[in-house]
């Protein structure tokens, strides 16, 4: 049984690590092409990002979903038009539990998808503010 915690702990571990460095990766990538304003802003949506990872290493296998697919929709879609770009509707889904307003999609406003998830989570702490 101990063994399996282990396992268990190190793929979470290696997990987080992962959705960490795409987010390193993305800031690292807007950062060489986008205002100052913009960065800011992105950077604090990433430090929500970062500390909601740390704070959901131990919950449900359901609240990391959502923590990875928040982390995926923040990057990816943030990342400009194209193929990244098609899986939005799903992860968005995924976050909202199905029930997200369809003109949410067409205002692109991925910053309230991201804080709304926060607020699911009982993290409203995390929430940034445009």
């Amino acid at each position: 049984m101990a063994g399996q915690r282990t396992i268990v702990q190190r793929a979470i571990r290696q997990e987080s690590e992962v959705l960490l460095r795409q987010l390193d990766a993305y800031l690292a990538a807007l950062r060489a092409g986008r205002g100052t304003a913009e960065v800011g802003h992105a950077e604090r949506m990433a430090e929500a990002l970062r500390r909601l990872i740390a704070d959901t290493a131990r919950s449900s296998a359901v609240d990391r979903a959502r923590v990875r697919a928040a982390v995926h929709y923040f990057v990816y879609r943030g990342a400009g038009d194209g193929p990244a770009r098609a899986g939005g509707g799903a992860r968005l889904a995924l976050l909202t539990g199905g029930r997200a307003p369809a003109d949410r999609r067409r205002q692109g406003d991925d910053d309230r998808v991201v804080n709304d998830l926060l607020r699911d989570l009982g993290r409203a702490d995390l929430i940034v503010e445009h």
